[in-house]
């Protein structure tokens, strides 16, 4: 069934083709002198569509058919933009080559038509079709199911289809983007300066993940896509800028869950001459703000209240520890500790609230606190369960740095694949001296499932990790 409504399909786009083009360049309305095109969006037509319909002004529309309505000599048709929806009347006495279109067109198609606007007897506001013309032809019949579609997997397949489909989905994407440019503003006006550092590495450095490596054939040499950009801001830092953010991708050979995919994008700023203490006021700051900036007055996230508007408590990570597991923390190791907290403690942490002084065995580049130098100067913010922000007062002495370094290189050999690599090329550039600074991480995916109310990050992901499907009956094995 499927394959016949295909191949009817191409027949139409062949008959089609032998009067017009099917894939135009240019519109109706493009004017060769001024190379502007005069086409209007759907929603402009609707805002002012009074002023269309007594003006009678030709107007330009182009957009995807989403339901057609053949009768006979006149049809109906549903046209969608960005914008909106508006319907086009094709007549036998008024639309040129009308028998054509009648036997070209079909849902899904991407079409341009220009006519005048008026309303039918039902009231119905309208396009009353002079000519039309197809733009790109759908080849592929439209789903008339994907409405009640329940396999998630398929839906982020075929992702095209479910932000057409369904706009509360598309709009997860449009407030991505807003949260990013917002944000941009904050630290911009904050006097930050925005900065690109290498994602094709020599070394992973930065986080404990295990990076993807590929091979640079040129160089000779393997490379790895990066786990953060830590180490390259820092030397920044190091050339004298003392205010820097990067908002870019990062890559971590990880599972997939509602929180992690393997690639992600992540915030990094990094500030000289300011310690976790006082950039923890800066992220309820900014956070608040940028929350305000995008229009959240309430936030709900997974049926709860988030009381993220005031002040956000503070705790210490040793405390939460032992309120779970009653031994010393002496007798607990570091993995225990670190599984504890990530399956026992955090999801239990709802409202915005600042984890400090996390152990030195797990945080490599952060300082050590001064009344205890097990612990470090150190911080997570964990809302709705989640670690949306992790940051600390930066490691600045190059000897220390060197042992910890060392020490995550002997765990890396020993078959810890996440553990830190020793890179002597930050090291060298910590020798040259590098100011007191406090840094962070802020996972973008997170913050936007968290403003968007949505289960999982994938959601707010235009195209998440899937396992590929591969249709190897048109492949052909390459030489």
């Amino acid at each position: 069934m499927l394959k016949n409504l295909i191949h009817q399909r191409y027949k139409k786009l062949e008959n089609y083709q032998k009067f017009f083009n099917p894939y135009p360049a240019r519109s109706f309305g493009f004017n060769k002198k001024t190379f502007a095109v005069s086409r209007f969006s759907i929603q402009e037509i609707r805002k002012s569509f009074v002023n269309f319909s007594r003006s009678q002004k030709s107007v330009f529309l182009a957009g995807r058919i989403l339901s057609w309505r053949n009768q006979g000599k006149i049809i109906f048709a549903d046209l969608v933009d960005e914008g909106g929806k508006l319907q086009l009347v094709f007549t036998k006495d008024e639309t040129e080559s009308f028998n054509l279109l009648k036997n070209t067109f079909d849902i899904g198609d991407i079409l341009e038509a220009q006519g005048r606007v008026f309303k039918t007897g039902q009231g119905e506001e309208s396009l009353l079709v002079k000519k039309a013309r197809l733009l790109a032809k759908s080849l592929k019949p439209w789903p008339p199911t994907w409405f009640g579609l329940e396999d998630v997997e398929e839906r982020y397949r075929r992702r095209y289809l479910d932000f057409f489909f369904h706009p509360e989905v598309k709009e997860k994407l449009i407030k991505c983007s807003k949260i990013i440019s917002n944000l941009r503003f904050l630290l911009e006006n904050e006097g930050f300066l925005e900065v690109e550092t290498p994602i094709l590495q020599p070394l992973p450095g930065g986080a404990l993940a295990k990076p993807f490596e590929t091979y640079f054939r040129d160089l000779k040499q393997p490379m790895y896509l990066r786990i953060a950009p830590e180490l390259y801001l820092k030397r920044l830092l190091v050339g004298g800028f003392e205010k820097i953010f990067e908002i870019g991708k990062n890559f971590r050979n990880e599972g997939i869950d509602r929180e992690h995919n393997p690639e992600f994008t992540m915030m990094e700023l990094y500030w000289a001459y300011q310690d976790y203490q006082g950039l923890m006021k800066a992220v309820r700051r900014w956070l608040q703000t940028l929350a305000k900036k995008i229009g959240l007055k309430k936030l709900i996230f997974n049926r709860q209240t988030i009381k993220f508007f005031g002040p956000w408590r503070t705790v210490f990570y040793a405390d939460l520890i032992k309120k779970c597991d009653k031994r010393p923390l002496a007798e607990i190791s570091a993995e225990e500790i670190d599984e504890i907290f990530k399956k026992k403690i955090r999801p239990k942490i709802i409202q915005p609230t600042f984890v400090i002084h996390l152990p030195k065995s797990f945080s490599p580049l952060s300082k050590s606190c001064e009344s205890n130098p097990d612990l470090t100067e150190r911080f997570q913010l964990i809302v709705g369960g989640m670690e949306l922000v992790n940051g600390f007062s930066e490691l600045n002495d190059p000897k220390e740095q060197r042992r910890r370094l060392e020490e995550q290189e002997k765990k890396y050999r020993a078959g810890h694949l996440e553990a830190s690599r020793l890179d002597e090329n930050f090291l060298e550039a910590l020798e040259y001296g590098m100011p007191p600074a406090a840094g962070l991480g802020l996972g973008i995916d997170r913050l936007v499932a968290l403003f968007t109310d949505s289960h999982s990050i994938r959601e707010v992901m235009a195209f998440p990790s899937l396992r590929e499907k591969i249709l190897r009956k048109n492949l052909k094995k390459r030489p």
